[in-house]
């Protein structure tokens, strides 16, 4: 890679921990976050309690509000949530000078039109080298360097494996890949089935029940990603499955909490405000609608998305999947 440095737009949790990742590596990284007074007052202060309690900046780590500073990297990572990614990459394509890469680590489908992130980023920026990162990882760990493997991926194997080499540092290891799609399906979906596994933990359906919707939810995750092209092995990995597992299985998954909660009792609108930011909550309409559209079945996709619109009740979502006709694996 030419240069040493990297820019994160977005600096939410993610995107900080993210930056600190980078810094590990070796890079000069700029943080841009859209708060003006809070950003000045974190480059001076370098105080990240908000974010990580604790915690500071470290140095090395330019914060920024000054979205033409942090254009200037020839490396720039997008951490800001899929719904904003438009917004954001409108202004951003008034001061990206040509022939940067540009790598999203939103995971979802635009709510509005069903773009994935890659292409959103494409309507918006234009002739740029496009790629997502995607794979199980919260940003708690990754800020704490503890081991964390992930996905990156660009549609030319040499920029992939070149920009894997350039971002990973002792605590985040970047495993490369072409299959673009394949890995942003993977982020997208695997965000409603941990509604779907939160639900069922609310429930207190117990252990057998939570192994089988994620099981089965994987089959529904690999049927949507297929019908885009995506590789079997990109769906077996990080990326897919890695992603799936431990979304589907934790607290700290922001998607998990919200299906806890709906299967407490709460209802979408309370569940929802009640928490942090949940991507599956804006991916599962349009993950639904495009599986219709495509003639795919998704029952457990179909399912979190009538919760959330409040078209179908947790207790009626249930009894609905249990009484589907038996079949083959």
């Amino acid at each position: 890679m030419k240069g040493n440095s990297v820019a994160v737009i977005g600096a939410g949790a993610f995107g900080t921990a993210l930056a600190m990742a980078f810094r590990q590596a070796g890079r000069d990284v700029t943080l841009w976050g859209r708060d003006a007074e809070r950003m000045a007052v974190l480059d001076v202060q370098r105080d990240l309690d908000t974010v990580f309690p604790g915690t500071a900046l470290p140095a090395g780590i330019r914060a920024t509000a000054d979205l033409g500073e942090a254009a200037a990297p020839a490396v720039i990572v997008m951490a800001v949530p899929t719904q904003a990614l438009r917004q954001v990459g409108e202004a951003l394509a008034l001061v990206l000078p040509q022939g940067r890469a540009v790598i999203s680590a939103a995971k979802g489908m635009e709510q509005r039109t069903g773009a994935f992130a890659t292409e959103i980023l494409a309507e918006t920026l234009g002739a740029h080298r496009f790629g997502i990162l995607s794979g199980p990882s919260f940003a708690a760990d990754i800020a704490r360097g503890l081991p964390t493997a992930i996905s990156l991926a660009m549609a030319e194997a040499p920029d992939a494996e070149a920009l894997a080499h350039f971002l990973s540092s002792p605590g985040l290891r970047l495993y490369h890949t072409t299959d673009i799609r394949g890995v942003e399906i993977g982020g997208a979906a695997k965000n409603v089935l941990a509604i779907a596994a939160g639900i069922v933990a609310g429930l207190d359906l117990g252990d057998s029940a939570r192994a089988a919707m994620i099981t089965r939810g994987f089959a529904e995750l690999q049927r949507f990603a297929r019908a885009f092209g995506a590789r079997p092995e990109t769906l077996m990995g990080l990326s897919g499955l890695g992603d799936l597992v431990l979304t589907a299985s934790s607290p700290q998954s922001r998607n998990y909490g919200l299906g806890l909660l709906l299967g407490q009792g709460r209802s979408p609108r309370e569940a929802i405000r009640s928490g942090k930011l949940a991507e599956g909550a804006f991916t599962a309409a349009i993950l639904a609608e495009s599986a219709t559209a495509r003639g795919l079945e998704m029952p457990i996709v179909d399912a979190v998305s009538a919760i959330l619109e409040e078209r179908l009740s947790v207790g009626d979502a249930v009894r609905h999947l249990m009484a589907r006709p038996l079949k083959g694996e």
